[in-house]
């Protein structure tokens, strides 16, 4: 019987083979969800001049002052101000030339082409000075960046139309199972609806989109070679059921005939132990179990860490927090445990059901609560190890 894997050192494995894609370039509307290919650099400064960080007047030295014109966003006043002058100013115009500070509207009192003020401004006041979010040259964002809302703003603003981005892996998702049925309204004798498949899909869909899928698989090894012919294209292969050792689990074995060759199977983690990697040539095969919450749980913690990594991503792994537990917890085995967990603040307890067949608990969880191997019981109060399940 070959020894199970710590959590950390299959994680490593894995990753270690995720094949290598190339980058292409693409116009940035459509760079979101994406990973950034090479560190990007401004090409030009940002603000591009002293700017005014309020609407008001732009003012040249002591007050009061005369009125000359106005600074518009989009249109600069044109001349040049002395002590003494002032002009109408909006949010986001440029400071004309000679002016120091802003009076803001509220404080200003205009009369007669005069502005006066009860209390001056000091010098620099309500003005973004030219370059103070980023000069041209400056590195922004690194290489291995995922890139959102937020960064595509940014690369816009430093003048960046389209963004080098790793390509996306073609995936496939197989499902096998005779108990499985590809139409979830209609479910012969001794049938469950094939949900898996879908539900990994939809997990990787922010980072790959649409992902090809297979299946349901009968058990049998045939049907299987069918279907691993026509993966034979994919960067990553997933596989969902027939990795454990019963009779009809033949995912393994349907996999060597194929070509494929073991990297390591099994692993010291509850739910999920019969967790399978193989390589076929370049392509990297990981064999989830068949039950659904097993599927979750170890997509999140190794499918989706390869896909990020194949892409990448800087940070590959679901980052880990601390939460404080509201109720005891028991001592743990000798496997590591994910629990299926409800956080609510800065608290966490398990859902009602921890069985790896129960998806309305796996639905209302929205963490997994990670429990050492061979780890003393938790008391209420203490803190414990989550990953956050929205963003993981």
């Amino acid at each position: 019987m070959s020894a199970l894997l710590p959590l950390e050192e299959a994680q490593k494995r894995l990753l270690a083979l995720a094949p290598k894609v190339g980058s292409e370039a693409v116009a940035i509307e459509h760079a979101s969800g994406r990973v950034l290919a090479s560190d990007l650099a401004a090409q030009r400064t940002q603000p591009p001049a002293d700017l005014s960080a309020m609407d008001g007047y732009a003012i040249a030295g002591e007050g009061p002052w005369e009125l000359v014109g106005e600074s518009r966003a989009g249109a600069p006043y044109a001349g040049a101000l002395t002590a003494g002058q002032a002009t109408r100013i909006s949010t986001g115009a440029h400071m004309p030339i000679g002016s120091d500070r802003v009076l803001i509207q509220e404080n200003a009192q205009v009369a007669n082409g005069q502005v006066a003020a009860s209390d001056s401004p000091p010098p620099a006041r309500h003005v973004r000075k030219q370059g103070f979010d980023f000069g041209d040259g400056d590195q922004l964002l690194a290489k291995g960046t995922l890139i959102g809302p937020a960064q595509i703003a940014l690369a816009m603003a430093a003048g960046h139309g389209a963004l080098p981005v790793s390509y996306r892996p073609k995936i496939v998702i197989l499902d096998s199972g005779d108990e499985l049925s590809p139409d979830p309204t209609n479910c012969g004798p001794g049938q469950i609806p094939a949900s898996n498949g879908a539900m990994i899909a939809a997990m990787l869909a922010p980072l790959v989109g649409v992902t090809e899928r297979l299946g349901p698989v009968p058990d049998d090894r045939g049907a299987l070679a069918d279907a691993l012919s026509r993966a034979e294209g994919a960067d990553i292969l997933i596989t969902s059921g027939g990795a454990s050792v019963g009779d009809h689990d033949l995912i393994q074995q349907a996999l060597i005939d194929w070509g494929a060759e073991l990297a390591f199977w099994k692993v010291a983690i509850k739910p999920g132990k019969p967790l399978m990697v193989a390589t076929c040539g370049a392509q990297v095969v990981l064999g989830l179990p068949g039950n659904p919450v097993s599927s979750f749980v170890t997509a999140f913690l190794f499918a989706l860490p390869l896909v990020r990594a194949t892409m990448g991503v800087r940070e590959a792994f679901p980052r880990a927090q601390t939460r404080t537990a509201s109720v005891a917890l028991p001592a743990t085995g000798s496997r590591r445990e994910f629990l299926r967990g409800l956080s609510d603040g800065d608290t966490v307890r398990p859902v009602a059901s921890q069985d790896s067949s129960a998806l309305r608990a796996l639905a209302s969880a929205n963490c997994l609560i990670d429990r050492p191997l061979n780890a003393p019981a938790v008391q209420e109060g203490e803190r414990v190890t989550v990953y956050n399940l929205q963003n993981g």
